[in-house]
């Protein structure tokens, strides 16, 4: 009976831990605004304690977040309507104690906090994205918008990925996310 307690117990810790460790899409919805349809979406970024410590130190995470327009029902090689990939990064910088996130390409500066967390959080908040134009939506057909995030290990360091391709703890992704577009 004391087995089978430690067992039930050590399951649900274990359960927690991967849990606290997932990425995951909280909330998603799209908004028609001026004849397009936009995306905001919040996403948890839970990080394993391998990404942790290795942003701590000093090595850039870099998110990628795919979001595709498909017709519902679609089959897997049908074309996407609306296809795109964002990539997001986030970094601490030691000297001045500060985390920085910002969208790749292009903008360096990003924006910067003074927490961890308020960083991740503010990672997972895409607002207002531009999905697509209301014009290139059929009113008679159903549309699906699908989203993943992943952690980009292909923009770690050099040195870093093989124990990143061979360790568990960075392979990190929502998984697909999919909810109805109407036009």
């Amino acid at each position: 009976m004391a087995l089978l307690l430690v067992v039930t117990l050590g399951l649900a810790l274990s359960q927690r831990t991967l849990a606290a460790e997932a990425f995951s899409v909280i909330n998603a919805k799209t908004e028609r605004v001026d004849g397009n349809m936009l995306l905001s979406a919040a996403i948890d970024y839970g990080f394993s304690e391998r990404a942790l410590e290795a942003l701590e130190n000093g090595v850039p995470l870099t998110i990628l977040v795919h979001i595709q327009v498909r017709e519902q029902g679609a089959w897997i090689w049908n074309e996407s309507l609306v296809d795109v990939s964002l990539r997001y990064r986030i970094r601490y910088k030691p000297l001045s104690e500060h985390y920085l996130v910002s969208r790749l390409p292009g903008e360096e500066q990003g924006r910067t906090f003074v927490t961890r967390q308020a960083a991740i959080t503010a990672l997972g908040e895409l607002n207002h994205l531009y999905l697509v134009s209301e014009k290139r939506l059929d009113p008679e057909q159903a549309y699906e918008v699908h989203l993943r995030a992943s952690l980009d290990i292909e923009e770690l360091p050099l040195p870093l990925r093989p124990m990143a391709y061979l360790r568990s703890g960075w392979k990190q992704s929502t998984g697909w996310t999919k909810w109805p577009l109407t036009p």
